[in-house]
């Protein structure tokens, strides 16, 4: 279902024109640029149709959750114990017995490190694969934003959608690798919010206060009246709006964007299994959005919110104070709920296998228990699950010292990580000498097949 918006543009005679110009312009899915035409380079034939990111926004402790030392002293090991798997060698949190009893359709990476422990840069680090510093503005299309522009596409349904409660930042500023980058703001997601009850709302493309969806083709008949009998019919910058509406109009009214974004279509047992949280329900979206064959999918965890230490209140993983109370009550309950529908459902529709599933954070949390009894930032070792897309599933790859301070094995780098989804997706080595990205990156070792 769509929500209407408060688009504050009326005037005495209606929606004035310049109103709908400033409509269009703040459409993140398409651009007034000229070089940002539909030629881009067809999908090549990989493991994955389509991706699911999810992106564990704050930092998930690696020690809480795929990667627990129960035989370390209690202030690292902290007061979970542990479950065995159907994986021989894998143990994980035990707030986790849905995925526990599932693990034959992942694996997990124990290994992964990043450059930095400030959320911000590690953020845009992680999802563009860049090795930017603290101030560097330029760290590259983000992973969603490189498959799109790869794929291509005119369809009725975005290339790329970010499910999220609102942007991700922290009080310090903005993840800024969270989109199209050097390459505009064409190429960043269609952003998405998803409520606990599976009411949906795209806030890019709100409705005009007052102009509800049933007249819109009205609307768009005088626009086209409007462009044929003005002058701004032949600047070059109303062309681009037209176009831009037009798209626009195309998500708003065709029968499968209004089907594929409406949750209360499913039926009440299949959205109960998710779970009744913003995540949950933000899983069942993306598995509707890569049924419709949307390539890539971003599912944030959660917003940060300031000012709210000593609170329960959902901040994301940044669980400096009240970790365990947090993975106890919340995050562990429903990760685990709805990691476990996601993966059942897809393989259940038989998607699983042209479905890449990714979940990760920045980096991972101290294992050293802080005063305040929580973990801190910890980028040199944390972990990831994967599924489906050519995993080999199953195993556990890299490995973690005896107190989970850093990895044994080779460390596993952001640019690794994107390099991995990128050929899952399609975006092979050729492909992506192309697009001039990662043309020298690496593909995890014994991950996929």
């Amino acid at each position: 279902m769509f929500e209407v918006g408060s688009f504050r543009s009326h005037d005495c005679h209606g929606v004035s024109r310049r109103a709908l110009l400033k409509f269009g312009a703040a459409l993140p899915l398409v651009s007034a640029s000229g070089d940002l035409s539909a030629a881009e380079p067809a999908a090549a034939a990989g493991a994955a149709r389509s991706v699911i990111l999810l992106w564990l926004w704050g930092g998930p402790s690696h020690l809480d959750t795929f990667d627990p030392k129960p035989d370390a002293p209690q202030e690292i090991r902290g007061p979970f114990s542990t479950l065995s798997t159907r994986t021989p060698g894998l143990r994980v949190t035990e707030l986790f017995p849905r995925l526990a009893a599932r693990s034959d359709r992942f694996s997990i990476i124990r290994s992964h490190r990043n450059h930095t422990s400030v959320h911000r840069v590690a953020g845009s680090i992680a999802l563009s694969g860049g090795k930017g510093a603290a101030g560097n503005s330029d760290y590259g299309p983000t992973v969603g934003s490189i498959v799109q522009r790869h794929r291509g596409g005119d369809g009725a349904l975005p290339q790329f959608v970010s499910i999220t409660p609102g942007p991700l930042k922290t009080a310090l500023g903005s993840v800024e690798g969270s989109g199209g980058g050097r390459w505009g703001r064409a190429y960043d997601p269609v952003s998405v919010r998803c409520s606990d009850t599976g009411a949906v709302d795209i806030p890019s493309l709100r409705l005009l206060e007052g102009l509800q969806l049933e007249r819109l083709a009205d609307r768009r008949l005088l626009l086209g009246l409007l462009d044929r009998t003005t002058a701004l019919a032949n600047d070059a910058k109303s062309a681009a709006w037209s176009d831009s509406f037009a798209r626009a109009y195309r998500l708003l009214t065709s029968v499968e964007g209004r089907r594929v974004f409406d949750l209360t279509r499913e039926r009440p047992e299949v959205r109960g299994r998710y779970g009744s949280s913003v995540f949950g329900q933000g899983c069942l979206l993306a598995r509707r959005l890569v049924e419709a064959e949307v390539p890539f999918v971003q599912v944030n965890w959660s917003q940060y919110v300031e000012n709210i230490y000593g609170t329960r209140t959902d901040f994301g993983w940044d669980t400096h104070w009240l970790n365990f109370e947090h993975m106890a009550d919340r995050h562990g309950p429903i990760l685990d709920r709805a990691v476990s529908a996601l993966l059942d459902d897809l393989a259940d529709r038989g998607l699983l296998e042209q479905t890449l599933v990714v979940a990760i954070g920045e980096f991972g949390r101290t294992p050293k228990i802080s005063g305040n009894a929580g973990r801190d930032h910890w980028p040199a070792v944390y972990s990831s699950l994967w599924a489906g897309g050519g995993v080999i599933p199953g195993q556990v790859l890299g490995q973690s010292d005896e107190r989970a301070y850093a990895p044994v094995t080779e460390p596993i780098t952001p640019e690794m990580v994107v390099t991995t989804i990128l050929q899952q997706a399609g975006v092979d080595t050729e492909s992506r000498a192309e697009l001039r990205v990662f043309e020298e990156g690496r593909v995890i070792d014994g991950l996929v097949s």
